[in-house]
């Protein structure tokens, strides 16, 4: 539109009505014009030519559109409102064009938008076509994608709702690398400790039932046999105190060993290693009759529980005293009859010892020891209490952070040791 104007407003002087004719058929047969796009010519307030020839009903030449364009003198731009779908909006230009100084022609430039707008509602359908169709592969691709990335995850759904407190046994695919792998490794590392301590449980609870079930026994045994005689009574009833004790002191230990899970199981304080020393040293020698002697004594400040401590050492020591021989056995005093008890502090450690010359522990026994209930094996007598000593040991000694170390050789004699740091907090 805009080079028709041009070509119009640099038109050389035009004099007579023969050449203005002659330009206008001359313009419009060398001119095409783009679609929807009319050149319409009036001369002296009369239609003259168009191109292309056939235009739309506004843009006949009775038209009121068209009357008004051929009596224009004035340049003038606009657009007009038709009723016909086909149509839409016709945007025009139009020039005035002089013979000899005086109007004589008028220069039309009209477009219609309904095909432009027709072109940009396709191009709009194809567009929502295309990205409907697009979005339909992207749900389907995201589908897969979700599936493949939530398939861990029903996993342990499904894995979850079978696990039930008789059946700890399930575990997880551990596939590739990843936060899913990961995921599942942590799943199971959990379920694994969640099986060992349900399966500890059980077991504690079946040894402690074992362990009460035998006084119980005895006690209802010897009551239920007891007769009016004053001094089998007597006898009947220190048996039965004595069983009462066994059990008192195994629900003390069972107890103590639900508190060591605690946060406030230690109360520590700022000890004295020397003196802890010395004080164990004289409370062990008054447990029984053996050849007692104190080795290596620790110089330096420990923050440790004191009476934790003293317990799990008179725990060592009580244990010891049973698997050696007292110094009236024989008629003199053997090897084997020695119990020693030392400390010492290096490298950030403070190290307490139970060391005996007793039978020794097999090597099989020294892995099972400290669990609850456990007894040697291959011991050759039955110690007095439940078992639960060298457990309670281990409980102590895990508290304060540190560990309890064995060394032992049958026939030679074992060494416990508590290895502890020297500063809890």
């Amino acid at each position: 539109m805009q080079e028709d104007l041009r070509a119009i407003k640099t038109l050389v002087p035009l004099s007579s009505r023969e050449s203005l004719e002659i330009f206008f058929r001359k313009y419009l047969l060398h001119r095409i014009p783009k679609d929807d796009t009319f050149l319409i010519t009036f001369i002296d307030g009369q239609f003259f030519k168009s191109s292309p020839r056939a235009r739309p009903q506004p843009l006949h030449r009775e038209s009121l559109l068209m009357q008004q364009w051929a009596k224009q003198t004035q340049s003038r731009a606009g657009e007009v409102e038709v009723n016909i779908p086909e149509i839409g909006k016709v945007i025009y230009r139009v020039e005035p064009v002089s013979v000899n100084g005086r109007p004589r022609g008028v220069f039309v430039i009209a477009h219609a938008t309904a095909g432009e707008r027709a072109e940009v509602l396709d191009a709009l359908s194809v567009i929502l076509e295309v990205s409907f169709v697009l979005f339909l592969i992207s749900l389907v691709l995201a589908w897969f994608a979700a599936g493949r990335v939530l398939a861990p995850l029903r996993t342990v759904t499904m894995t979850a709702q079978t696990i039930s407190e008789t059946d700890l046994s399930r575990r997880l695919p551990v596939q590739g690398k990843g936060e899913l792998s990961e995921l599942a490794a942590t799943f199971n590392g959990m379920m694994d400790r969640l099986e060992t301590a349900f399966s500890t449980q059980r077991e504690f609870i079946n040894d402690a039932g074992h362990e009460l079930r035998t006084p119980i026994t005895i006690i209802r045994g010897h009551l239920e046999l007891m007769e009016d005689d004053p001094e089998e009574q007597q006898e009947t009833l220190a048996l039965v105190n004595s069983e009462l004790e066994r059990m008192s002191r195994l629900v003390d230990d069972m107890i103590l060993l639900a508190k060591a899970e605690r946060s406030d199981f230690l109360r520590l304080a700022l000890v004295d290693a020397a003196a802890l020393t010395t004080d164990l040293f004289n409370k062990a020698m008054a447990l029984a009759d053996r050849d007692w002697q104190l080795d290596e004594v620790a110089q330096g400040w420990i923050v440790v529980d004191r009476e934790r401590i003293t317990e799990a050492v008179m725990n060592l020591a009580q244990n010891a005293t049973q698997h050696t021989k007292p110094q009236n056995a024989t008629q003199h005093t053997k090897p084997e009859d020695t119990i020693s008890i030392g400390s010492t502090i290096a490298k950030g450690k403070v190290r307490f010892w139970v060391r005996d010359t007793g039978e020794g522990i097999p090597l099989p026994d020294q892995k099972r020891i400290f669990e609850r209930f456990a007894r040697a094996a291959n011991s050759r007598r039955r110690s007095e209490g439940a078992g639960l000593g060298l457990s309670i040991v281990k409980a102590i000694a895990e508290a304060h952070h540190g560990q309890v170390l064995l060394r032992s050789k049958l026939g030679v004699g074992s060494m416990f040791t508590l290895v502890l740091p020297l500063d809890v907090m």
